[in-house]
């Protein structure tokens, strides 16, 4: 799957994406250049520390962080509302690749600002995708007389990442360069990037697993000096 090859089993794997290119408008999509531009390995020094344990089975302070890989599928996810349906659990359950958690990267509008995701959005979506395709999940709950049997069925109208966005935020800010304008979201926007979002959220809640996942938002400038300061942003 990856375009780096199989993690090993020591290996915490962060798995990366960006999305293709919107219509003639980006026809480079920056979210994507940055996925596919980061290091095979997250430098060690942004590694968080976590409890770790001796080979003995005690704490040591001394013990080393895992090694961090970064898996960046082979392509760029088409900003379609069909086919993120369908790779989203072909990500998170390859089992060839285990996954640990999930950055996705999707294009923002023209501000120069850095936004991570809070939550994310069951309904809502009304924007045509870059093939003229709404979602039309209400159409297909309609002619199914209910919810019972649609994807997401029972699930909640947000989701949350299970992961610490406030603390994140905070070492973010601190590790980055000064003047910049990085941000907490609570409203990915209800096109792709909220729907990629939540697609995932939702297929781990139903496997009662661990929502470890987060979503980027970049600015939609395409310039390579962009390009590279995302890269040290994302990671």
């Amino acid at each position: 799957m990856g375009s780096v090859g199989v993690p090993k089993d020591d290996e915490f794997t962060i798995l990366v994406t960006g999305f293709g290119p919107v219509k003639d408008y980006y026809p480079l999509n920056p979210s994507w250049e940055i996925a596919q531009s980061l290091p095979e390995y997250l430098p060690f020094d942004r590694v968080k520390d976590p409890a770790h344990k001796s080979p003995t089975g005690g704490n040591a302070a001394s013990a080393l962080p895992p090694r961090v890989r970064i898996l960046v599928p082979p392509a760029p996810i088409r900003v379609n509302y069909e086919v993120v349906r369908g790779v989203v659990p072909v990500l998170w359950d390859d089992p060839g690749c285990k996954i640990d958690a999930a950055l996705h990267n999707g294009m923002a509008g023209p501000q120069h600002m850095y936004q991570v995701e809070r939550r994310a959005h069951r309904e809502g979506y009304l924007i045509k995708d870059v093939d003229g395709q709404f979602l039309e999940d209400d159409r297909r709950r309609r002619e199914a007389g209910g919810d019972a049997g649609w994807i997401w069925e029972g699930l909640p109208l947000e989701l949350l990442s299970d992961l610490d966005v406030n603390d994140i935020h905070k070492r973010w800010v601190q590790r980055c360069p000064k003047g910049l304008d990085l941000r907490i979201s609570e409203d990915p926007g209800r096109y792709l990037c909220d729907f990629i979002y939540y697609s995932s959220m939702a297929h781990l809640t139903k496997q009662n697993r661990p929502r470890k996942v987060l979503f980027l938002h970049v600015p939609c400038e395409q310039s390579q000096e962009t390009i590279k300061s995302g890269c040290e942003i994302a990671t």
